[in-house]
C-alpha cells in the first residue's frame, strides 16, 4: 500500500511536467528566431508528451485506447501547426476528441462492457464479483443498472463540457497567423490554460459521478462501500 501512493503521485507529477509544464516553457520562451524558432520549438515541445506517453504505455505493459488517443492528439496538434493550417483546425481537433469519447460513453452504456466501467468503476477501484453477488442477493441488479445509466450521462456530460471549453479556448487564444512566433506562444498559452479551464471542471464532474455511484452501491446493497473496493 505504501509503495502504491508514491507511484501514483509520481505519475501525476510526471504527467503534469511532460504534458503541460515543459511544452509550455518551450513554446513560450524558445519560439523566437534567436532560439529555436516557431517550427522547431513546436517539434521540441511535442517530443516530451509523445515520449512520456510511449514510456507510460511501456511501463503499464498494456495498450489502452485513451493512451493512444492522447498520443494521436499531440501528433495532430503538431502536424496542424507545422503545416501552418488555420487555427480553426486546432479548435475542431480539440473539440472532436472529447466529444467522440462522450458519444462512446453513451453508446456503450447499452452494451455488455460500458465505457463507464473503464473510466469510473474499473476493476482497480471496485471488486465487481463481490458487488454483483451482493446486488443479486438483494434483487437490486436492475436498479443498479439504471443508476449506472444516470452516471453515464454525467460522465458523457463532462466530456461534452470539455469539448465545448476546448473549442472556445482555442478560438479565443489562437489569433495570430500560423507559423509565427506569436502563434507558437499562443499555443503554449492554450496548453497552460487547458488544465485549470478544462481539466479541473471535467474532473469535478467525473468525481461527482463516482460519488453518486458509491452512494448508490451502499444504498442498494445495504453494506459498507469498503466491502466492494478492490484490494490494492
Amino acid at each position: 500500500m505504501s509503495n502504491q501512493a508514491p507511484k501514483k503521485q509520481n505519475g501525476f507529477f510526471g504527467n503534469l511536467a511532460f504534458n503541460i509544464i515543459i511544452p509550455v516553457v518551450i513554446m513560450s520562451n524558445l519560439s523566437s528566431d534567436e532560439y529555436l524558432g516557431p517550427a522547431w520549438s513546436i517539434v521540441a515541445a511535442l517530443i516530451f508528451p509523445i515520449g512520456y506517453g510511449l514510456w507510460d504505455l511501456k511501463e503499464s505493459g498494456k495498450v489502452n485506447a485513451f493512451s493512444i488517443l492522447g498520443i494521436v492528439s499531440v501528433i495532430l496538434t503538431g502536424g496542424i501547426s507545422l503545416l501552418e493550417l488555420p487555427a480553426q483546425y486546432i479548435a475542431i481537433k480539440e473539440a472532436a476528441i472529447p466529444a467522440v469519447i462522450g458519444i462512446a460513453v453513451l453508446i456503450t452504456q447499452r452494451t455488455a462492457k460500458p465505457l463507464l466501467k473503464v473510466l469510473v468503476l474499473n476493476e482497480q477501484i471496485v471488486n465487481w464479483e463481490n458487488l454483483n453477488q451482493a446486488l443479486k442477493a438483494k434483487g437490486t441488479s436492475k436498479e443498479f443498472e439504471a443508476k449506472m445509466a444516470i452516471s453515464s450521462y454525467i460522465v458523457a456530460g463532462s466530456f461534452f463540457l470539455s469539448s465545448f471549453l476546448n473549442y472556445v479556448l482555442a478560438k479565443v487564444i489562437l489569433v495570430s497567423p500560423p507559423g509565427t512566433t506569436a502563434y507558437t506562444e499562443e499555443l503554449g498559452r492554450m496548453t497552460a490554460l487547458s488544465y485549470p479551464v478544462i481539466v479541473i471542471p471535467s474532473m469535478i464532474m467525473l468525481m461527482g459521478a463516482l460519488w453518486y455511484l458509491f452512494a448508490q452501491i451502499k444504498k442498494l446493497t445495504g453494506e459498507e462501500l469498503e466491502n466492494f473496493l478492490a484490494q490494492q
